[in-house]
């Protein structure tokens, strides 16, 4: 007994060392998932102290936001291939060195155009850290069915970040003000890449050539729809300038699919994009994003500028609408089992539709209308959006699989992007309340309509 019980502490020793390193290496994938979902909501709190300081015109707050997930937007089309090409792990790790530079240059901006610079700069390494990660991921659960369950824990502790950010944004402002949201990750970054050290060197094989028209034409059509309506709210509709933008941005989104025929590797195949449910699960990608970051926005500048609530009480008060984050998309891989992807994603934007509703004809000067109005889209988008990622999953076929949840992400951060320029500009919450209502009215239609198409589709071959 006592022979067996000493050669096998060795071996047990072995194996608490091993499984020791595979957490600090799971650490750091997470730490960068969670870094990425932080700075989605860390800064909307921050905002009214970053443009008193900065002596910004209220035109750069949708900026602030925006110039970050616009080129997060068009980048994630194809961050996949540059990890294929380069190697996840490398591309992984100078992301997050990326990450921590930039954060330091908006933490030091003087200006409002420096800040929106470096916030389109730390665009360019969080697109770099998702698909990267992912691919880390693999590699280091080969064996499926742990693999699922450490994606589960991935999606929570990214659904931890959503959370923190606003909590986190209002203590850090009232402790030294909007800067130290910025600062922040720095260390998060940096401790992450210690984490990395010993992820796998493995490429995910052959990558595909960069498709660089389509790259540069879905950057430059979202880039200029926002600016079109970013100064079309802020300065009028009747102007030129807005209108020329929109323009321009029609033209450039029009000339997209054309592009993406000729093209070798389109970023965005004419073959997915045939596909009735990927176009409806791209459709509810960017709008139950549109509606969750949108409102999120809106919500903050009310808590503040009319409420006359501090940056932590404002973090504080968005707990009804974070909190969900962090369990619905745990809840919601049940319900899809059980009932199917769409009936879900209904079911979300349903209560979308009701948030909308409720925000349009209630009180909007009333605290609890708007806490009503979070628990509603709190739990709406973050059922809706992993509906549509599990649809997304076996809607494409196998070869397309990549490309579909990289265009699925592009869709969301499209989503995000567009929020916070819609409702940014936006003079009142019923106005917000109307167009959120419309928005979600409108999702529920194309999936009701998706749907009854797929089935007409389904029962032609046995007729």
């Amino acid at each position: 007994m006592s022979t067996l019980t000493v050669r096998s502490a060795p071996r047990e020793d072995a194996d608490r060392a091993a499984r020791r390193r595979t957490g600090l290496r799971f650490a750091g994938i997470a730490g960068g998932n969670f870094m990425v979902a932080l700075d989605a909501t860390i800064l909307n709190v921050a905002l009214p102290d970053m443009r008193a300081g900065l002596h910004a015109p209220a035109a750069a707050l949708p900026w602030a936001v925006d110039a970050y997930t616009v080129v997060l937007a068009g980048l994630m089309l194809a961050s996949g291939s540059i990890a294929d090409r380069w190697g996840p792990r490398r591309v992984y790790r100078a992301a997050l060195a990326g990450f921590a530079v930039f954060s330091l240059l908006c933490a030091l901006a003087p200006n409002a155009g420096v800040l929106i610079a470096g916030r389109a700069l730390l665009g360019v390494p969080a697109a770099g850290l998702v698909p990267a990660s992912m691919a880390l991921l693999v590699a280091l659960y080969p064996e499926p069915a742990v693999r699922s369950r450490k994606i589960g824990a991935l999606v929570s502790i990214s659904g931890l970040g959503i959370v923190a950010g606003p909590v986190l944004g209002g203590a850090l402002v009232a402790a030294g003000g909007w800067r130290l949201v910025f600062l922040v990750n720095v260390p998060v970054a940096l401790l992450t890449l210690l984490g990395s050290r010993g992820l796998s060197t493995h490429r995910g094989g052959t990558a595909k050539p960069i498709d660089l028209t389509g790259l540069l034409l879905s950057i430059a059509g979202l880039t200029v729809l926002t600016f079109g309506l970013v100064d079309a709210g802020t300065g009028g509709w009747l102007r030129p300038r807005p209108a020329v933008a929109l323009v321009i941005a029609a033209v450039a989104i029009a000339l997209l699919p054309l592009a993406q025929r000729r093209a070798a590797a389109p970023v965005l195949p004419p073959s997915l994009m045939s596909l009735t449910r990927v176009r409806m699960d791209l459709v509810v990608a960017v709008m139950s994003q549109l509606i969750y970051y949108g409102l999120l926005f809106t919500l903050t500048q009310w808590m503040v500028n009319e409420r006359g609530m501090s940056a932590l009480q404002a973090g504080l008060a968005f707990l009804p609408m974070t909190v969900p984050v962090a369990f619905i998309p745990m809840l919601t891989g049940r319900l899809v089992v059980r009932f199917g992807s769409r009936p879900v994603m209904l079911a979300g934007m349903t209560l979308d539709l009701l948030g909308g509703l409720l925000l349009a004809t209630g009180d909007t000067s009333s605290l609890w209308i708007a806490f009503a109005v979070q628990i509603l889209v709190g739990a709406g988008s973050p059922l809706a959006i992993p509906a549509c990622i599990a649809d997304m999953s076996t809607a494409v076929p196998l070869e397309l699989a990549a490309t579909g949840q990289g265009a699925l992400n592009a869709a969301r951060q499209t989503g995000t992007a567009l929020g916070v320029a819609i409702f940014g500009t936006l003079a009142a919450l019923s106005s917000t309340g109307l167009v959120l209502a419309a928005g979600a009215a409108a999702t529920v239609a194309i999936v009701g309509l998706a749907g009854r198409r797929v089935r007409l589709v389904r029962r032609v071959p046995s007729a």
